[in-house]
């Protein structure tokens, strides 16, 4: 049986510690600011998150592009070439078309390497629900878990990722497309801190707003407690953007809902998701059904 790897990409954030740990190779999305194009690493190896945000406040609109299928068959080859087998856990088809790209370039991988096998599978998930996904897909396959029953225990799975997260305003989502006209006149009144989470296709859905950043995050833990069955033993990873002391509170907060300080991994949002949910965005993520 040939071994196999586990690929994702840089929408799973993750902190880059963690990331090392897990072993798992990162596929770089893009993005230009400001005319400046950079591939966005989790070690901030071209582009420090930090300055990105600060840019973003002073006005700059950066956008992001999605991996083309050619840049997923040079980064998937060399694995192949190696005698390993590949599941790529890939940024939610209900946000990108990434997915698509992504088995597109294993195609012409497999192409070339007709005895190898490379499995795309949609993760359903963003962000820190990305990230937390990941983190367990990769606990199962230490447990020993081959290709086959690995895929299926993520497309099992990928339905019970929890994701909930409060923004500050809906502007930047508004423009990426990510949210309409009229669901971002939700974030309009001063103080609402609009609660979204992601729906069964993957795609961003607001499911309510809170007055004033405290009830968000009241909110944020509440549906923690609420989904997440035995909090003693829960995992779970808060992302931010630009916002540690929020992200500090929100750990403190669920260390009292029960919450293990252990199991709770604090990571930056970085600029690929950033691009679409501007500073100050906090979340959290957990996966249930084990």
């Amino acid at each position: 049986m040939r071994d196999y790897i586990v690929i994702s990409d840089s929408t799973a954030d993750l902190p880059i510690s963690v990331v090392k740990e897990l072993e798992v190779p990162i596929v770089p999305f893009s993005y230009s600011i400001e005319e400046q194009v950079y591939e966005y690493y989790l070690d901030e190896r071209d582009g420090d998150i930090g300055n990105f945000y600060e840019r973003l406040r002073k006005g700059a609109m950066p956008v992001t592009s999605q991996i083309n299928p050619v840049m997923y068959q040079d980064f998937f080859e060399p694995y192949v070439k190696e005698g390993k087998d590949i599941l790529y856990i890939s940024f939610s088809s209900g946000l990108s078309g990434s997915y698509q790209s992504s088995m597109l370039g294993a195609d012409m991988v497999l192409d070339k390497y007709p005895e190898a096998k490379i499995v795309c599978v949609d993760s359903r998930s963003a962000a820190v629900g990305q990230g937390a996904f990941l983190y367990e897909i990769v606990r199962k396959k230490r447990e020993g878990l081959d290709l086959d029953a690995l895929t299926e225990w993520v497309k099992q799975t990928r339905g019970h990722v929890h994701h909930w997260f409060m923004v500050e305003d809906l502007f930047h989502l508004k423009r990426g497309g990510r949210v309409s006209t009229v669901e971002a006149m939700v974030g309009s009144a001063l103080k609402i801190k609009p609660i979204l989470s992601v729906d069964e296709e993957g795609k961003l859905v607001i499911r309510s707003k809170a007055r004033g950043t405290n009830k968000a995050m009241e909110y944020l833990i509440a549906k923690t407690v609420e989904e997440g069955g035995d909090l003693s033993t829960l995992r779970a990873v808060i992302g931010h953007a630009d916002c540690i002391e929020k992200a500090e509170k929100l750990k403190q907060m669920a260390v009292d809902a029960g919450m293990q300080a252990d199991n709770l991994m604090i990571a930056p949002i970085g600029p690929i998701i950033g691009t679409h949910v501007g500073s100050g965005m906090l979340a959290i993520a957990f996966v249930t059904n084990m």
